[in-house]
C-alpha cells in the first residue's frame, strides 16, 4: 500500500486543475444562488460557466501546463 501512494505524490497540482476548479467552483456557487433566487436565466448561465471551466482546463493542459507524461506511473503499475 505504501508503495502505491509513493508513486500518487501529484494530486493533480498544476496551472490547468487549479483554474479549472476555480471556474468551476464559481459556477456553482452563481448555480447555488440561482436556485435560491428561483432564477433560471442564472441557472442556465451557470451550467455555461461549468462547461467553460471545463473546456478551459483541458485547452490549458493541452498547452502543456496539466500534468506531464513524465509524472504519470509507469504502465505497469496501478494508480
Amino acid at each position: 500500500m505504501a508503495d502505491a501512494a509513493a508513486h500518487h505524490d501529484n494530486h493533480g497540482q498544476t496551472p490547468a486543475a487549479w483554474t479549472a476548479v476555480t471556474i468551476i467552483m464559481i459556477g456553482f456557487i452563481v448555480g447555488c444562488v440561482a436556485v435560491v433566487q428561483l432564477n433560471w436565466v442564472l441557472l442556465g448561465i451557470s451550467a455555461a460557466i461549468i462547461i467553460v471551466g471545463g473546456v478551459v482546463g483541458k485547452v490549458m493542459q493541452m498547452m502543456g501546463m496539466g500534468k506531464q507524461e513524465t509524472d504519470r506511473a509507469p504502465s505497469g503499475v496501478a494508480s
